[in-house]
């Protein structure tokens, strides 16, 4: 069995964005070479997640609105007595989760109709990464 490890960073202009990575997977899966195997992808931040999911239109935005339904944005959450802003992106992450395993099958991400992977950053305008951790034969 072997492995391969990738970094992807990101810097992001606002503070709650939903980015395809698929083709970064990808690429780093044929990197790799590995024909039959798994492909985990995680956010390396508590404020960050990543899922798979349709690249649908409005599917996004429907997501960005349930999240936000579910822990919004607001002043009052006890974590901000830390200095911190960002309760709700503690949040969001766990709902999110921060990572995800991919099958890999005859050198390809073994998905299902439509599905992609995104990277999902709900506290966003600095440096964050993301590791591809790719291991089988």
């Amino acid at each position: 069995m072997k492995s391969y490890t990738e970094y992807l960073w990101f810097n992001t202009s606002k503070r709650r964005e939903y980015i395809n990575i698929t083709d970064e997977v990808e690429t780093a899966l044929k990197k790799s070479g590995i024909k039959e195997g798994m492909a985990l992808v995680s956010a390396m931040h508590i404020t960050a997640g990543v899922y798979v999911n349709d690249a649908e239109n409005g599917l996004i935005q429907d997501i960005d609105e349930w999240l936000e339904g579910l822990a919004p944005f607001k002043s009052d959450y006890r974590h901000h007595r830390t200095g911190e802003d960002n309760g709700d992106a503690h949040l969001k992450s766990m709902l999110v989760h921060h990572e995800v395993i991919i099958p890999v099958t005859n050198g390809k991400l073994d998905f299902g109709p439509w599905q992609q992977v995104y990277y999902a950053e709900f506290d966003g305008r600095r440096k964050k990464r993301v590791i591809i951790k790719i291991i089988g034969e």
